[in-house]
């Protein structure tokens, strides 16, 4: 793992993550059917064109929604500064290196190896990765981590099997360095896998050598010897990216993981020893009959892998289906003395809010290196699954729906944008899989009306709607709310009382239909005077009053005034004039299609540039495109009164997005 943004994404890694670009690449998130992986073919090649037909994201994994993995390891051992420290003890004037030097040595004398075979620190303390088993009168318990994990809530786990350090935590006929012939002298991966399948949850194994050999040990001296060499990652090209796939190949043949996860610098592999895996994983997941999920930062894409954020995920709803993997902590992915932690809050905001628009999260945990978990990691998990045992109902198995949810926060944007507390106004959604059932779940208790704003008459049709239940404190229990009130600020829900009627970190509201959940944007439209808002900057379309044909629209802060009044006058074939209520002319494209060209206004002549179309954005948004044109009304990110509106390509982008509502 990176302390730090990794490298470029390669040709092969399409998704570019979080942009408003990959959302228009890859389209908003479309329902689709389910696909089991060996749906796909039954044998494959070393070529993208043949594991590009893999099914990327099997049914369980879009079941799960909820995973936990641990840095876990020889790094353990100093407990100082981050997972990197085998690197950055050896960088002349890092902490780490004065830490090392202080406390064991100078490096060369005192090298990160000793932390695997075993030596006296400066204080004569015998100093060794050597966990034992509480059986064997040690402090780790494999089968208690994996029961902590399914009381977190969490439905696949599995350990880092190998870090940047090159040190495998298997039974490796490839690498000497490994937990059976040095250090605990156990096949840790084994015992891991044997542990979290006996809990009933799919195991995972992720792999971070791919840096191993490309920049890790870069301050490390040239060593003497054959074996010392593979350690620090100088073998040269040839050898070590051989090494590469034969460590994934036992991974594999071993233990049968249900995913593989791999950090960056994937790209820097030879391609032909990553096809080589990808083809040799999923033919071997062929003849176990299993689906697996094979994950990626770069090198591989989204036809038949899963692309996966580090420590975030998108701003909006995404698609294809994404992975996170975040930490319990900021500061560290292994376990350090003084280590700090997220709050519960922040991290199952999180979960729900990556949920909802479209993908899984992989938490990492710390454990210490003998073993023990501290016990603010357990309580923390426990309070996540504490939730999900409640309330797990609005979260697994489910589907995004065509708007993520609302509020003030924002979560997401890109990798290392952290996991984040909402607040009661914060609502994100889900769905049943049939799509008949949609969860509404707030961040918070809003007291004894709940408004959701996405649900306003404008927006959906809700004479479908059977029931309105809140999800009780006991799950599969449900409080019946009375029929809500629906008007064009939102959906309102009259609540049990003012203080909720019991303690949790969400309360998710279930909302059943007698069909399919009515799409957005089948409520009607005003019919008179409306705002026009736009979703970036909150400013309204503005005429500026009474001001000369040919004139710019503009944006203004909403004060009331009719120069920020328009009328949507329906033409037919789906089409409007949009009318302001100052001046009485329509807003104008001018004919001009080019990005940027300012929107203007005029009076109505009936031509195509002053027909509109509106196509729903989701979230309760529309683009509003030229019929003359094709390029819709933007913001153009201004957040200053008086900006110009203009015209671009309908984009993912809420600069080109609009809602509309009366006055």
């Amino acid at each position: 793992m990176s302390p730090s943004s990794p490298s470029p994404i390669s040709r092969r890694a399409v998704l570019s993550a979080g942009t408003a670009g990959a959302a228009a690449a890859f389209g908003l998130l479309r329902f689709a059917p389910e696909v089991s992986a060996n749906a796909g073919p039954q044998s494959y090649t070393a070529s993208w064109s043949s594991v590009d037909q893999h099914p990327p994201t099997p049914e369980w994994f879009q079941d799960a929604k909820f995973g936990i993995y641990y840095h876990w390891g020889v790094f353990s051992v100093p407990a100082f500064g981050n997972e990197w420290y085998p690197r950055n003890m050896y960088n002349r004037g890092s902490a780490e290196n004065q830490h090392h030097i202080n406390t064991y040595g100078d490096p060369s004398v005192w090298p990160y190896h000793n932390f695997i075979l075993g030596a006296n620190d400066k204080s004569g303390q015998f100093t060794k990765f050597a966990p034992k088993l509480v059986s064997a009168g040690g402090s780790w318990d494999p089968n208690a981590w994996a029961q902590l994990f399914k009381n977190a809530g969490a439905r696949f786990a599995g350990p880092v099997a190998e870090h940047h350090d090159g040190y495998s935590m298997w039974n490796s006929q490839a690498n000497e360095w490994n937990s059976v012939k040095t250090g605990p002298g156990l096949d840790l991966v084994g015992l891991h896998a044997q542990a979290i399948r006996g809990q009933g949850l799919k195991f995972m194994a992720s792999l971070h050598h791919a840096y191993h050999f490309q920049g890790y040990y870069q301050y490390v001296p040239q060593q003497s010897t054959a074996t010392l060499q593979k350690l620090y990652g100088q073998m040269g090209s040839t050898a070590e990216n051989q090494l590469w796939y034969s460590k994934l190949v036992e991974v594999v043949n071993g233990y049968q993981p249900d995913l593989i996860w791999q950090d960056f610098d994937l790209s820097g592999v030879q391609e032909s020893q990553r096809l080589a895996f990808l083809a040799y994983y999923y033919n071997q997941a062929v003849s176990w009959n299993k689906d697996v999920v094979a994950t990626y930062k770069d090198g591989f894409d989204t036809a038949g892998e899963v692309f996966d954020f580090e420590r975030g995920g998108p701003g909006g709803l995404l698609s294809p289906y994404w992975l996170t993997d975040d930490s319990i902590s900021s500061s560290s992915w292994c376990y350090t003395v003084g280590i700090g932690y997220y709050t519960t809050q922040a991290l199952l905001h999180a979960l729900i809010d990556r949920v909802a628009k479209g993908g899984n999260m992989l938490l990492n945990i710390a454990p210490m290196a003998d073993g023990t978990i501290p016990s603010d990691q357990q309580n923390i998990l426990l309070g996540m699954g504490d939730w999900l045992g409640r309330f797990g109902e609005s979260i697994y198995a489910t589907r995004a729906w065509s708007s993520y949810g609302e509020g003030p926060t924002a979560m997401g944007g890109g990798s290392f944008s952290g996991p984040k507390a909402g607040v009661p106004q914060d609502v994100r959604f889900t769905r049943s899989k049939d799509n008949t059932v949609l969860y509404a779940t707030a961040l918070g208790w809003q007291g004894g009306t709940m408004t959701v704003t996405t649900l306003n008459s404008n927006q959906i049709n809700l004479s479908t709607l059977v029931s309105a239940q809140l999800l009780n404190n006991t799950a599969g229990t449900y409080i019946n709310l009375p029929a809500p009130t629906q008007d064009a600020g939102g959906l309102h829900f009259t609540m049990p009382s003012s203080n909720p009627p019991f303690s949790a970190l969400a309360y998710t509201v279930k909302l059943t239909f007698s069909g399919q959940i009515p799409p957005l944007g089948s409520g009607p439209l005003p019919t008179g005077w409306a705002k026009i808002v736009n979703a970036t900057s909150g400013l309204v379309l503005d005429s500026g009053g009474n001001v000369a044909s040919g004139s710019n629209l503009k944006q203004w802060n909403y004060d009331g005034s009719t120069n920020l009044q328009w009328q949507l006058v329906p033409l037919g074939g789906g089409y409007y004039r949009i009318v302001n209520r100052t001046n009485g002319m329509v807003a104008d494209s001018w004919g001009d299609a080019a990005n940027g060209a300012p929107a203007r206004q005029t009076s109505w002549n009936g031509g195509n540039n002053q027909q509109w179309s509106l196509t729903s954005a989701g979230n309760g948004r529309y683009h509003i495109v030229n019929r003359g044109t094709g390029t819709a009304l933007d913001g153009a990110g201004s957040t200053t009164a008086g900006a110009t509106t203009v015209m671009w390509a309908p984009n993912a982008s809420t600069n080109n997005q609009w809602s509309i509502t009366a006055v």
